[in-house]
């Protein structure tokens, strides 16, 4: 059960890794659509694990834009670490992962309608 501090936490993080995307996204991925659709905080607030959801176009492959974003992983926190500076006072360590949930419920919609 996470406690309402570490839901605020968790949206703040959200909201400001999802500006980091849209602003310098195409430095961290190319031909990729991606989407921060949750993100959790350990109690103690030192890691934070970031779900993405991924839509890639053309030849470019899930697994190749996580591992792309992982490999920055330490720009983003710094661009994260100055857009919340005043507000908290230390910054998580980021954990990326692939948020599958979207592809779980397409293939019961299929599976339900065969």
């Amino acid at each position: 059960m996470d406690s309402t501090r570490q839901n605020k936490i968790a949206r703040l993080l959200q909201k400001d890794i999802s500006e980091i995307f849209q602003i310098e996204g195409r430095r961290y991925y190319v031909n990729a659509m991606v989407t921060v659709t949750k993100v959790r905080v350990a109690p103690d607030l030192t890691t934070a694990k970031v779900y993405l959801s991924i839509f890639a176009t053309g030849q470019t492959v899930k697994e190749d834009v996580l591992k792309n974003i992982n490999l920055h992983t330490k720009e983003i926190r710094w661009n994260l670490g100055n857009r919340v500076k005043h507000q908290l006072r230390a910054i998580p360590e980021l954990e990326f992962f692939i948020d599958d949930s979207l592809d779980y419920i397409e293939n019961i919609e299929n599976l339900l309608k065969k």
